[in-house]
């Protein structure tokens, strides 16, 4: 778990050292579902929305189902479908919507350090982009690190009560890059939250999200607030 704060710390120092020019403040939501129909074969399910710049309505809206394999207790693997909106200011192009429809391919590892559950999760995005101009198609993968971490005493397995939650994700472009930002390195979220799991099946938790996007002119800064629910059936 020391090994995940230092990350998270480190990106947030590095990151800091570049240029803001850019800062944010939004609300994000998320509902994120996991649904074992047998010992292999599940279904995944995230809806996110998150707002404008100061709460200032909505500005993206994410629904991302998919299909998981269970390899065993410790790992799985899953392929799936994005579709978002990013729903633009009356001055925006393409009708004030632009819209992304992506494909999804991830493959997640968990282990414990003493009481601590730890993820990590590779995914790998084919990314088809609506933009002002011509559409963009690229590739993205990215790295997400997340711990788990008990504030009660717990048995082996933690089923009920408060925890604390610390993550870390980082994304890079791996194709056709120069039709984005131009850069390998994207964007990197770190965040750190408080939760409580009501039962083996059902988390709430709400925190801090900082955003880093690396622009191709500009960085932005986004600060948000996350509450999130999730449900494991």
């Amino acid at each position: 778990m020391k090994r995940l704060i230092l990350a998270s710390l480190f990106s947030l120092f590095v990151l800091n050292g570049f240029s803001q020019q850019v800062k944010q403040n939004s609300g994000w939501f998320l509902f994120l579902n996991s649904t074992k129909f047998n010992d292999k074969w599940g279904m995944h399910l995230d809806v996110q929305l998150r707002s404008a710049d100061e709460w200032d309505g909505l500005r993206n809206f994410l629904f991302r189902p998919g299909v998981t394999y269970y390899i065993n207790k410790k790992s799985n693997a899953t392929v799936g479908y994005l579709l978002t909106n990013t729903f633009l200011d009356q001055t925006g192009p393409v009708g004030h919507v632009l819209t992304e429809h992506r494909i999804w391919e991830q493959y997640i590892l968990m282990h414990k350090i003493k009481s601590v559950a730890v993820q990590h999760r590779f995914r790998l995005e084919q990314r088809f982009i609506e933009a002002a101009g011509d559409d963009i198609f690229s590739q993205r993968l990215r790295y997400f690190l997340r711990g788990i971490i008990p504030l009660t005493e717990t048995k082996e397995t933690f089923t009920k009560g408060p925890f604390a939650a610390l993550q870390n994700e980082l994304f890079f472009n791996v194709q056709h890059k120069a039709k984005l930002n131009g850069k390998l390195f994207d964007q990197n979220r770190a965040y750190g939250a408080i939760g409580y799991r009501f039962s083996k099946s059902f988390d709430v938790e709400a925190g801090y999200l900082n955003q880093f996007i690396n622009g191709a002119s500009n960085n932005t800064m986004n600060h948000a607030i996350q509450l999130a629910l999730y449900t494991r059936f």
